[in-house]
């Protein structure tokens, strides 16, 4: 049975408690906000050992195995991972009050463009609990209240985090709130608040997503699947290659900018084919391929591909090989079955690489690096509240600038309007 903080509240109860701390979030000087963050990281090590119990207990409920598995588990190098995470948020710039544009207008009229916090954020998330706490500190650092509604399976973890987090001394009360992962009805709930929450974030495999911006009547920012692909130009470095593939396909195959698709150009395919597909093979990694593919691993076990396999996220040691032409049916191919999250071409041929960086439609394109780099933290963010696939109101990696909105304030000597 799923938990929540102080049960006996309402989901509608809970949005109102957040939308009555966002005006105090405001209000909240840079200072005090870095204070509240430093505290919390604080908080997480302390309180290490019974975050690990919570999460045993998730673990031991759910019965998940493999990617779902190793989304939902907690380490103590993971919740290290998270309180420092804390910790370079605090460090980074506030953006809430940053003038983004002034100008003075020929009547005497100074108008200025200032960034404000959004109000109120929903997030929507399944398995991971790290995205408790990233989620958190980024809506304190810009002064957001924030409603949660993580996964069942991680719903003791959750839970302890929260209880954590809201315990910081001198956090409006109602900042943090965690509904009920019971039932679906709490998400309906949520998705329908418009008037009490600003902005939904719904982070998950495609069914969570789909089903959240089909049916929020509040504005979505819709972090997308990663059908993620590396294509191998005929110039490659192989060495880099080797490195680049192995790395963007198993370190951490559960995530979604983690490489689901291969693409080969032919010129090299024959050569290079079976070298790459022994050192995947050798970490685990199921083979599927085009004709192409199978013929020049005759000697590999490969599955042949299906249509369905080109648009498919696995969020598992498996990849779909292709061999393509050259960088224009590269192209192609990925905007035609990439979700737009992460792709990445590795070719010593400068202009072929300006060419993809260029005409792939996707929110992070790589040049001779690992799609696995698409993250808040390896950007420099501290941590990240999804990797946005939209074009509004934000792409790729998105963090504290983002949930941040505008308003322009103007100051004038007594004008009035002609």
């Amino acid at each position: 049975m799923a938990i929540t903080v102080n049960p006996t509240l309402s989901t509608r109860e809970r949005l109102e408690r957040a939308r009555d701390a966002a005006p105090h979030l405001a209000e909240l000087s840079t200072a005090e906000k870095n204070g509240l963050l430093l505290a919390m990281a604080d908080a997480i090590e302390a309180q290490s050992a019974s975050i690990l119990a919570a999460n045993r207990k998730d673990l031991e409920l759910s019965g998940t195995t493999g990617a779902i598995r190793d989304r939902l588990l907690l380490t103590p190098e993971r919740i290290d991972a998270m309180a420092a995470g804390t910790r370079e948020v605090a460090a980074l710039p506030d953006p809430v009050g940053e003038t983004v544009v002034e100008w003075k207008r020929p009547n005497g009229l100074l108008i200025r463009k200032v960034r404000v916090p959004l109000g109120v954020i929903g997030i929507v998330y399944e398995s991971r609990p790290n995205v408790t706490v990233d989620t958190v500190a980024l809506a304190l650092k810009t002064g957001n209240a924030i409603v949660l509604r993580g996964g069942k399976e991680a719903a003791y973890s959750n839970q302890r985090l929260v209880e954590i987090l809201s315990a910081t001394a001198g956090l409006p009360k109602g900042a943090i709130q965690l509904l009920d992962s019971t039932t679906r009805e709490s998400v309906q709930e949520l998705i329908q608040g418009r008037g009490l929450v600003d902005v939904i974030i719904p982070r998950g495999g495609a069914e969570l997503i789909n089903f959240v911006v089909e049916n929020s009547i509040v504005p979505v920012i819709e972090t997308g699947a990663g059908n993620c692909h590396v294509f191998i130009d005929k110039s490659a470095d192989l060495a880099m290659a080797d490195r680049i593939v192995i790395n963007a396909k198993t370190q951490r195959p559960s995530v979604c900018n983690a490489a689901e698709k291969l693409l080969m150009h032919e010129g090299i395919a024959s050569a290079y084919l079976p070298r790459i597909a022994k050192q995947l093979s050798e970490q685990g990694v199921e083979l599927r391929g085009d004709e192409a593919t199978v013929r020049f691993l005759s000697s590999f076990k490969v599955q042949p591909a299906t249509e369905a396999d080109w648009g498919e996220e696995y969020l598992r040691l498996c990849i779909a090989i292709r061999v393509v032409s050259g960088v224009d049916e590269a192209i192609v191919h990925i905007n035609r079955y990439s979700t737009k999250n992460s792709d990445a071409i590795v070719t010593e041929n400068e202009s072929n690489a300006r060419l993809f960086l260029r005409a792939v439609d996707s929110a992070a394109v790589y040049w001779n690096a690992s799609t696995r780099f698409s993250d808040g933290g390896e950007f420099g963010f501290g941590a990240e509240m999804g990797i946005s696939t939209q074009k509004l109101h934000c792409r790729g990696p998105f963090a504290l600038v983002e949930l941040t909105s505008s308003k322009y304030e103007v100051i004038g000597s007594g004008q009035i309007r002609a």
